[in-house]
């Protein structure tokens, strides 16, 4: 690769740097929500009630992240062994499942409708990686305005492991061009930095950093993470009717709610754009290699 094609890269990794983790990015590390410049996220599940009236009267909201898929894809056969389901259950199950769907895509409709950036998300769960990817963009249908989220919710066997979790976001960026971000709390993240040789893609992912402090200043850097791309700050864990880091209207106290760490403009240029973080400690082969077309191996 020739100094000027390198230089161009270099440049390119420079701006992706700046605007995940700004020279100004200490002050968003001590309650950031209390800043009205900067915009916050609301992420929510098929459960969470919405009223969208009340809540589209709140112009801080800026963004809106749905759950999408959950793991392998269900089976709705209803034939066979179920594990003592009935086949009651099962066609029961499918209804849920395609109510949550529509309700997904409904959701979907009006947040961008109404100017909100739109992002989904897959939760990771044990099984074949590449196939929770299928299933995840298969359900989502992303557009390339819209971000996509892999949720890592711990290291037990509950979840996809770090190896697979490599596996899933490769085959995202084989079919789409584009990476996901990482959603994680300090403690995953933390073992992530630490070992970022061993998951160089985890490593490098714009972080949706997970945690219920009104203080995170000693959390960043770390590793590759110079600041957070969204810090989830409250959710039903630390919001009750007595007290809450932040209301929104037309919601109830479990809904959580992130703030970005770029004001408004930044946050729409970056919000989809799906593209690795600068490395800490680069070797030249992967510095070139992150910019390069994917080819899956």
């Amino acid at each position: 690769m020739d100094r000027a094609k390198l230089q161009k890269l270099g440049m390119i990794a420079a701006l992706v740097a700046s605007l995940i983790g700004s020279g100004d990015a200490e002050a968003g590390k001590r309650k950031p929500w209390k800043d009205p410049g900067k915009p916050l996220v609301i992420d929510a599940y098929e459960l969470n009630i919405i009223d969208w009236q009340k809540l589209l009267t709140d112009k801080r909201i800026a963004g809106f992240i749905h759950k999408a898929s959950d793991g392998l894809p269900e089976s709705f056969s209803c034939t066979g062994d179920h594990g003592g389901d009935t086949v009651a259950h099962c066609k029961t199950m499918w209804r849920k499942y395609a109510v949550s769907k529509e309700l997904y895509q409904t959701r979907r409709l009006v947040a961008r409708a109404a100017g909100l950036l739109w992002g989904a998300y897959h939760l990771a769960r044990p099984g074949n990686p590449i196939d929770q990817a299928n299933h995840f963009l298969d359900y989502a249908e992303p557009d390339d305005k819209e971000l996509m989220v892999l949720d890592l919710e711990d290291l037990s066997d509950k979840f996809m492991s770090l190896e697979d979790a490599e596996i899933f976001v490769r085959h995202i960026k084989a079919r789409t061009g584009r990476y996901p971000i990482l959603y994680t709390n300090h403690n995953v993240s933390r073992y992530i930095a630490a070992r970022r040789k061993d998951y160089r893609l985890l490593s490098r992912l714009p972080i949706w950093y997970a945690r219920y402090k009104p203080d995170i200043s000693t959390a960043f850097p770390a590793g590759n993470w110079s600041n957070y791309f969204l810090w989830q700050f409250s959710s039903a864990s630390n919001c009750s009717k007595r007290h809450c880091p932040y209301r929104v209207p037309g919601t109830l106290t479990d809904i959580d709610v992130n703030v970005a760490a770029v004001d408004l403009e930044d946050l729409k240029q970056i919000w989809a754009k799906g593209e690795l973080l600068p490395s800490v400690d680069p070797e030249p082969s992967l510095v070139a290699e992150a910019f390069l077309p994917y080819e899956p191996f």
